[in-house]
């Protein structure tokens, strides 16, 4: 692997976290829900997917006090984070893209996509602890 798989698992930590403190994580659709809900995630998810990024903001800023974008990092996902940033900025919501930016550089190399996420994390774990491990 090519990355501190610490790093990841304390990053995931970091999120799971934040999402049992109250913050809402955007996400593109049902299959990113899904795999951050995989991941022990039980807080607030809004998908993103076929809603303009202004309702999505909008929405976000009106229910909650901090806002996780964890878009994918494709040109896409990048292009919505973007604009979810933009809408966000002046509605007093905290919005936390550096969660993003950092999975994003740890584990570009290995998968594409918020969907791929739980997948590849619990692949990393078996190698890490194979069956068996005491």
């Amino acid at each position: 692997m090519s990355f501190d798989p610490e790093s990841l698992e304390d990053l995931i930590k970091t999120l799971v976290e934040a999402s049992h403190d109250g913050a809402a994580i955007i996400v593109e659709g049902i299959r990113d829900e899904r795999s951050l809900r995989d991941l022990g995630v039980e807080g607030p998810i809004i998908r993103a997917s076929r809603r303009p990024a202004l309702e999505v903001a909008e929405n976000a800023a009106r229910a909650y006090g901090k806002i996780v974008i964890l878009t994918d990092w494709d040109r896409t996902g990048d292009e919505l984070a973007k604009k979810l940033k933009q809408h966000l900025r002046g509605t007093g919501a905290r919005v936390d893209l550096d969660t993003r930016d950092r999975l994003k550089r740890m584990v570009r190399r290995e998968i594409k996509d918020v969907e791929s996420l739980s997948r590849f994390v619990e692949r990393m774990r078996v190698e890490r602890y194979p069956p068996g491990w005491p």
